[in-house]
């Protein structure tokens, strides 16, 4: 039996991992096929405790690791020197996955791939406000523009998250570059197309994302997303696709605009137009698709889109202008 190593790498999650190890035990495969690596990166609050405690009580090997460096890249590096398994999935602390999450990707993995992975949706909201923000986390106009976002057909792709990759993948492309901060998997997952390896989506397979719980939450996030991409460009400008850059290139264009009004206003207002036309289309579709508080999303969903976009752009714009790699 293929044996999972089960990572996760945490900082401050005290609020969110006991859910996600309550999953984890109720996998269906036997429980001998599994082995957990919590890596706690030096946590203030309880999230060591909990590791140590699900340690004491699970029905497989669990290993409790330290990450001092703190950063998500050196976790998880420490998290691979101690894995024994013959595949290896990593997953955020925040997230949930449902019963036969392992299950469906051990048949995916049989059938001869080396890296599978599936749907990562929004997960569910406790109230309109948290709707609206899952809403701008994983709309395809925002947040949500990568094929595992989108569900589709299976296929293969260029990207996944919550993916699980065959011993072997590791072995032949190295470890994570722990020079950057939010970029890891962006760049591993170039490395890994460049030695060969295909991504391979399976629609069947369902895991749930936590989006953050305040707009400021998402706005800070959305703005370290764009500057370790700025950063990043300077280290491995390969590893991103056109949708990671076209934040940024909608701030020069709306920088573009306000320089050239003093000889014309019509490119800053075609500009305008045709982002508020996808602004509105968007707005309303996400709209719709809400159980709860559609003319609360409706109101504030054309704002939230821009204020993300010029976040993220700017922020792009900042890490590749910070001359630090």
């Amino acid at each position: 039996m293929m044996k999972i190593s089960f990572i996760i790498v945490a900082f401050n999650a005290a609020g969110s991992l006991n859910a996600l190890l309550e999953d984890l035990l109720a996998q269906t495969i036997p429980h001998e096929q599994i082995e957990a690596l919590l890596v706690d990166s030096a946590s203030t609050d309880a999230t060591r405790a909990i590791m140590l405690d699900f340690a004491r009580n699970a029905p497989f090997e669990v290993k409790v690791l330290d990450n001092p460096k703190r950063w998500l890249a050196s976790g998880i590096n420490v998290a691979l020197g101690a894995a024994t398994g013959d595949a290896i999935i990593r997953l955020d602390a925040h997230a949930r996955i449902p019963k036969d999450f392992l299950q469906k990707n051990l048949q995916a993995l049989e059938r001869g791939e080396d890296i599978v992975g599936g749907c990562v949706l929004g997960g569910a909201p406790s109230g309109a406000w948290e709707s609206v923000l899952r809403t701008v986390d994983t709309s395809r106009f925002c947040g949500g523009a990568a094929p595992f976002r989108n569900g589709g057909e299976a296929r293969y792709v260029d990207t996944l998250a919550y993916a699980l990759y065959r011993r072997e993948v590791y072995d032949q492309v190295g470890l994570y570059d722990e020079r950057l901060r939010r970029t890891e998997d962006n760049d591993m997952h170039y490395r890994m197309r460049k030695a060969g390896y295909r991504f391979y989506f399976s629609p069947d397979i369902v895991s749930y994302h936590a989006a953050r719980a305040t707009m400021r939450g998402q706005l800070r996030q959305k703005w370290g997303n764009g500057y370790w991409i700025g950063r990043t460009m300077r280290i491995q400008p390969r590893c991103f696709a056109p949708r990671h850059l076209i934040p940024a290139l909608f701030v020069l264009a709306l920088l573009a605009g306000l320089l050239l009004l003093p000889l014309s206003a019509w490119p800053l207002l075609l500009l305008l137009f045709a982002y508020l036309a996808c602004d509105l289309v968007f707005a309303v579709r996400g709209a719709l698709s809400q159980e709860t508080g559609r003319l609360l999303a409706l109101l504030t969903l054309p704002l939230l889109f821009p204020a993300v976009h010029v976040v993220y752009g700017v922020g792009t714009l900042a890490g590749l202008l910070s001359g630090k790699e």
